[in-house]
């Protein structure tokens, strides 16, 4: 039974560019622009319109963009939700700007170990997010850190919880990684892992949504009975102002938004391409956390409750609860 008809998420990518090369992400390697304040006015009051509630100011490095507290600013007055995950390279010359415009600010962190993050972003920057940490808390901030978890760190998430968490009160945030086009993140999690993981999500100050679990053991997304809702839950824009579709990661198609995006959506020809969510051959065995995450929470089916005591309590550590009534 479906509970939400309309788009919930909007992943609003501001710049592809980055000042990191992570190598499980291509992003960093395609050439692009930067949003333009005025595009993103127009737009946001459509998101808005549309029914969105979370908007994700990603990239890329989304601190790359220089006009970000403005972008913020705009959401916040819409009484949209906002996010944003930072490499945490620039926070601390933006902190104070940025102060109290991000509901959820997450700092991507793979390890405890300075010269395993290093080496993983392709890039110095754990000392940043030390710093960023001490900074954000100073400003009376409470960003999460952001684990991306392949098979072969799984033993690292004890002492990145005990040793940088909890100390700062922080949530930790344990983001399975996912393969997409041709990037290889590895081979897939053992079982012995998944079971490792699900523990950790139950400790405190421990946020994962367990819905991503059983998916891993399911096999990802079948065309044949779609679990994904990509299309109709997230909205993504591309830093050339365009609608992607069916999601970001398969691209299938572009469309101009040319300040029409409410009317563009329910248009025709876009319609078409959201009834093929999760149907399509590049579908098949789909694991991606950010279009998982939105499709769990929309069909009453296993994984929405599997994924419901995770929600609830990050959203309960969060104090996001009480945006959403």
């Amino acid at each position: 039974m479906r509970l939400v008809s309309h788009p919930v998420l909007c992943n609003y990518y501001l710049t592809y560019r980055c000042n990191a090369s992570c190598s499980f992400c291509d992003i960093w390697e395609r050439p692009s622009p930067y949003v333009t304040l005025e595009n993103a006015r127009q737009n946001l009051r459509d998101l808005k319109k549309l029914g969105v509630r979370v908007i994700d100011f990603t990239g890329g490095e989304p601190l790359l963009h220089r006009q970000l507290p403005e972008l913020l600013r705009e959401a916040k007055q819409l009484g949209l939700i906002t996010t944003v995950t930072t490499n945490a390279l620039l926070y601390p010359k933006q902190a104070e700007k940025l102060r109290g415009l991000v509901d959820m600010l997450h700092f991507s962190l793979d390890s405890p170990v300075a010269e395993e993050h290093d080496q993983s972003r392709g890039v110095t920057c754990f000392d940043k997010v030390m710093e960023s940490i001490t900074i954000a808390r100073q400003l009376g901030e409470r960003p999460d850190i952001l684990f991306t978890v392949f098979e072969h760190n799984v033993q690292n998430i004890r002492q990145m919880h005990e040793e940088i968490c909890l100390p700062n009160d922080l949530v930790l945030i344990l983001n399975p990684v996912f393969e997409y086009n041709t990037v290889e993140t590895g081979d897939r999690f053992s079982e012995v892992t998944l079971q490792q993981l699900s523990g950790w999500g139950k400790q405190k100050n421990v946020y994962l949504n367990d819905g991503f679990i059983q998916l891993r053991r399911d096999g990802g997304n079948h065309v044949d009975d779609p679990i994904c809702r990509a299309a109709s839950t997230t909205i993504v824009i591309s830093p050339e102002n365009k609608l992607v579709l069916p999601c970001y990661h398969l691209g299938l198609k572009e469309f101009g938004i040319d300040n029409n995006l409410y009317e563009l959506y329910h248009s025709n020809e876009v319609q078409k391409l959201v009834a093929l969510e999760g149907r399509l051959p590049a579908c098949e065995g789909c694991a991606i956390n950010c279009y998982m995450q939105p499709s769990f929470a929309v069909d009453i089916t296993k994984y929405f409750w599997r994924s419901l005591p995770s929600t609830l309590k990050y959203n309960w550590m969060k104090g996001t609860w009480k945006q959403l009534f």
